[in-house]
């Protein structure tokens, strides 16, 4: 069974990859190279949280439509072919968009838009099919291993891409699109090769269970506490997730770094989340969830803090502080709240709170990227200093922050269900970093 957790974690791992050059590089280049509209970047950086909703349809689909006998392989398949070809072609769309604006933009949403439909074409095959194969005991140890291999890979990219472009160039920067999309579609290869049987009693259980994403808010909103609960993870969230788009462009803007130096932000804020997750995990059942949930919140926060004041001193040692800060705390933060989340289910409905959470993350990205790319681009366009509309951004993210902090004091966790049916740690570490 290691050989197939292994493989399972290479899909992992070719999907995760195609995501780094897109949220790393290329939004960077988009903003600071070619003056595009930070907004125009954030609305192409969430077309995959806006087709999200698919993977509920696409799910069920693969369900009652097997290809060639096989339910999950073929969509993965097309799913990592369409990230591979959406990553290849986004650098000419950006470039596009210089020469050509309205051309550009209709290019741009065609590579993203491919590079979207495919993330959620394949994480909702390959999560399936690791859980038919795992069956329900072993499950915990498959996405243990898909986790680990993920977010290993999410650093090892930012480091070789950011190898790949010093110096930059346009044409070192399509190189390595190119290159990091040719090494995920052999990896996705390599870990589909003999994986799925194509005619197998699954475990009874084994199967994901598909929910509407009615039934998802449903199970939200009946339920006061979760209500609360809901809020206080949209801000959190939308704050942390948010700074993705503009966090790279404002390392370029206020102190000068290359294209190559801004790239290994990801790297170093990678490290950290690692970190913060077996901090986490070590952490589990030994301190109150709400306490290490707390404690990623204020870290969190406190590297918003040091972001902003990065920008009025102009000092890079208190910007890579409070990358290092955002990093710690986004790791600890994501898992001691996912963590609490699942105090509010019920046996019987894990699946339908799992669903509720996947619903909830891909909205506050959504809300998060949004808000950080129109925000910036008022504020610049208002003010015309360069720096202004970062900084703004980046401290109205800590003020949602801090009200998370304050949100999160004022819920009584004592009210959620205590006996509520939960899975392994493992299970709730690569639900919130997927």
């Amino acid at each position: 069974m290691f050989i197939k957790r292994f493989q399972l974690g290479l899909i992992h791992v070719a999907v995760a990859m195609t995501l780094v050059p897109i949220n790393s590089a290329l939004n960077r280049v988009m903003i600071k190279e070619l003056a595009l509209s930070a907004a125009l970047v954030a609305i192409l950086a969430s077309l995959p949280y806006l087709f999200s909703p698919l993977q509920v349809a696409i799910g069920s689909y693969s369900d009652r439509h097997p290809i060639f006998g096989l339910r999950r392989t073929p969509y993965i398949l097309i799913g990592l072919a369409l990230c591979a070809a959406g990553l290849a072609a986004s650098p000419y769309a950006a470039f596009l968009m210089a020469e050509n604006l309205p051309l550009g933009v209709l290019a741009g949403f065609f590579a993203f838009g491919l590079w979207g439909m495919g993330y959620n074409l394949s994480s909702v095959s390959y999560l399936a099919l690791a859980s038919e194969l795992s069956g329900e005991n072993g499950r915990g140890k498959t996405i243990a291993v898909m986790w680990f291999m993920m977010i290993v890979s999410i650093i090892a990219t930012a480091v070789g891409l950011s190898r790949m472009l010093d110096p930059y160039t346009p044409e070192a920067l399509i190189r390595a699109f190119g290159l990091v999309a040719a090494a995920a579609l052999i990896l996705g290869l390599a870990g589909l090769a003999r994986l799925e049987p194509r005619s197998v009693s699954f475990e009874k259980g084994a199967a994901s269970e598909t929910y509407s994403v009615g039934q998802m808010t449903s199970a939200i909103t009946k339920n006061p506490v979760a209500r609360i609960f809901f809020v206080y993870l949209l801000l959190l969230l939308a704050a942390i997730l948010g700074q993705d788009v503009l966090l790279e462009p404002f390392g370029a803007e206020a102190f000068g770094l290359t294209v190559t130096q801004t790239t290994r932000i990801t790297s170093i804020w990678g490290v950290f989340v690692l970190a913060a997750i077996l901090v986490a995990g070590a952490l589990e059942g030994r301190v109150a969830k709400k306490a290490v949930a707390q404690a990623g919140n204020l870290s969190a926060l406190a590297g918003f803090v040091f972001i902003v004041l990065s920008g009025f001193y102009r000092s890079t040692s208190v910007f890579y502080l409070g990358v290092v800060l955002l990093g710690f705390g986004t790791g600890l933060s994501t898992v001691a709240n996912l963590s609490l989340m699942f105090d509010l289910t019920a046996p019987g409905m894990v699946g339908l709170y799992i669903g509720a959470w996947g619903f909830s993350n891909a909205l506050s990205r959504l809300t998060g990227t949004l808000l950080a790319g129109v925000l910036r681009d008022l504020v610049n366009r208002a003010t015309g200093q360069a720096l202004s509309g970062y900084l703004v951004v980046f401290f109205i993210e800590a003020l949602m922050m801090l009200a998370a902090v304050f949100m999160l004091s004022r819920i009584d966790v004592n009210l959620f269900r205590k006996n509520a049916a939960q899975p392994a740690f493992a299970e709730k570490v690569a639900l919130a970093v997927d």
